[in-house]
């Protein structure tokens, strides 16, 4: 049976490790961008990059002093036996934050929009805010932590674009995107990935320019007309010299993402989103008798 104390538990493992420890991927990336920088400022930066992930790794210290918003993917067993309680699941992951905040411990970042004051534990209406799927493959559940800082959060950027079709409708979305980037220039703290989320509805669009980011940096789209669109977007970006924390270099993306939804015959809706360097998450696998795998 997996049980909300059990959730509690895990929440609590999957944000430290989020908080704490860069994926393999989004390292491996920034070494090679610290390889291929040519200028001594722009190698700097990444150097200081690494050396922060380094230390946070050793310490078990936040990688950043913004922790982020508290954002959780929780992916459920098509195959109905998931064995748990759609409440636990999310009393669960509210405990597990309010414990982590105390525990790591984390900036209490959640307050209410209009009021400006929180909780202190990163609880609030609504957050952590949880993004459930249904999904055939999954055996039990899946729960992925996803802290968001504001700072990327803050450039993320949607638009309605006029209908167009095939190479139109790619240069359309390449040039908003592009714009985007040159707006934020070095506010989302570069080098970034960035998310792009095409189709569906406004707030479609911009579910799927989030969770674009969920993929591993390196890991193209598995449809190659989406994959060679990405390469382009992420070559032109690169080209704009912002660099690293916006001082100038090749590297101002380590990826870009996209994600697509069918859409409605009037419409080209398109959301991009910006995750720092500091590209944090984590996650657990619980099968039905409680056995946890981290991934």
């Amino acid at each position: 049976m997996i049980t909300k104390e059990l959730i509690k538990d895990v929440t609590l493992t999957i944000l430290k490790r989020a908080e704490t420890t860069l994926p393999e991927a989004v390292k491996v990336a920034l070494k090679r961008a610290y390889e291929r920088e040519e200028g001594e400022i722009a190698r700097a930066q990444l150097e200081a990059m690494l050396k922060n992930v380094e230390l946070a790794e050793e310490l078990q210290r936040p990688l950043c002093q913004d922790t982020g918003l508290p954002l959780f993917f929780v992916r459920l067993g098509g195959g109905g036996d998931c064995n748990v309680k759609l409440g636990d699941i999310e009393a669960g992951i509210r405990a597990g934050v309010a414990e982590a905040t105390e525990a790591i411990p984390l900036r209490a970042n959640v307050v209410d929009p209009i009021l400006r004051t929180g909780s202190g534990g990163n609880i609030g209406d609504k957050i952590p805010y949880i993004t459930y799927t249904v999904e055939p493959e999954v055996d039990g559940i899946e729960i992925c932590v996803f802290p968001k800082g504001g700072g990327s959060e803050n450039m993320a950027a949607f638009t309605m674009l006029m209908p167009k079709q095939g190479a139109e409708a790619v240069k359309a979305i390449r040039n908003f995107v592009l714009e985007m980037v040159l707006k934020a220039a070095g506010k989302p703290c570069p080098p970034t990935i960035i998310g792009v989320g095409v189709g569906g509805s406004a707030d479609v669009a911009m579910k799927l320019a989030k969770m674009a980011l969920l993929r591993p940096v390196g890991e193209r789209h598995k449809e190659v007309r989406l994959a060679e669109v990405e390469e382009a977007i992420l070559e032109a970006v690169n080209n704009t010299g912002i660099g690293p924390m916006g001082l100038g270099g090749k590297t101002t993306a380590l990826d870009v993402h996209i994600e697509t939804a069918s859409t409605h015959i009037t419409s080209l809706p398109v959301a991009v989103n910006f995750q720092c360097w500091a590209a944090r998450q984590a996650a657990a696998k619980i099968a039905p008798d409680g056995r946890v795998e981290y991934l």
